[in-house]
């Protein structure tokens, strides 16, 4: 039936994907490529959508992002099924694929999957609010995430609130000009994670500000960024469990007494009966509710 989805026609599409060239996919299943493209080209038909960006690397379409998911979920729940049969390799454990924000996994996240022996993972380090991006793909199975909308095919859950205080080395807090802080900060250099981190211009905008200075120095490292503000290169926005050990120090002095930003935290997950990812989501909420603000 044509509202049927083959699933040697699904695999061959994730194939591709993970590939990156047809020919390439072809070797991975042990087929000619003319098969791989006949299988593609079955699909595409079946669905009416063109699901594959012929480029290189091959890159799938909105339509196509769909069917990798669910291939990916498939292969999931397939594990799962021989796992529960006893027909896995031996000693080959069950990998999980997870995204999370730097933040989190410098602070709190990895005390979670130590609750969870026994399992594989595989982490990928992304902002929190473009983690959901790579549920979307389907190229991670969970994800620590900024949004509380589900991705398809996906559920949500509340896991807290990450609290960020503004703080600077007493050495450049001391050369803050006088006026309201939201102007003075940027006569100050500021630490920036990267080009989607935007944390730092928002806490000045709260203030009423329009942004942070120009003069921005980049780190893209949890630990390296607050490493960076204690040592004065710049004022910046530090988890508070980083910024508590630095500010007792006195390597650090809060810039606005009073005043943080507090960034919801969300756990997106596939909608699957899996015992692992069910697992880790129990740990994962456990471990946010004992280290993140409600």
């Amino acid at each position: 039936m044509m509202n049927e989805l083959p699933l040697d026609q699904v695999r061959t599409l994730l194939a591709v994907v993970d590939e990156g060239t047809f020919d390439a996919a072809a070797a991975a299943l042990h087929v000619t490529p003319s098969a791989v493209s006949q299988r593609i080209k079955a699909l595409e038909q079946r669905t009416g959508r063109v699901l594959l960006q012929r480029t290189k690397p091959v890159r799938p379409t909105d339509s196509g992002a769909v069917l990798v998911r669910y291939a990916r979920q498939l292969a999931r729940l397939e594990r799962d099924a021989r796992d529960a049969l006893g027909m896995s390799g031996a000693g080959e454990p069950t990998r999980v694929s997870v995204a999370v924000n730097a933040d989190s996994l410098a602070t709190w996240f990895l005390d979670a999957l130590t609750e969870v022996p026994g399992l594989g993972f595989e982490l990928r380090r992304e902002d929190e609010d473009h983690t959901a991006a790579l549920l979307r793909e389907g190229l991670v199975m969970a994800a620590v995430t900024g949004s509380a909308e589900p991705v398809p095919g996906c559920s949500v859950r509340p896991l807290g609130r990450l609290r960020y205080l503004p703080v600077a080395a007493p050495e450049l807090a001391a050369r803050l000009p006088s006026g309201p802080l939201s102007e003075a900060l940027g006569a100050l250099p500021v630490m920036v994670f990267d080009d989607k981190d935007d944390l730092q211009d928002a806490f000045v905008r709260g203030l009423g500000g329009t942004g942070a200075g120009p003069v921005r120095h980049y780190v893209p490292t949890s630990e390296g960024f607050a490493e960076s503000v204690a040592r004065g290169l710049g004022w910046g926005m530090v988890p508070e469990s980083q910024a508590e050990p630095l500010l007792a120090a006195g390597r650090v002095v809060p810039l606005a007494a009073g005043r943080w930003l507090d960034v919801a935290l969300y756990w997106q997950q596939w909608r699957l009966d899996s015992p692992a990812l069910a697992a880790l989501a129990e740990a994962v909420s456990a471990t946010a509710a004992r280290a993140l603000r409600r």
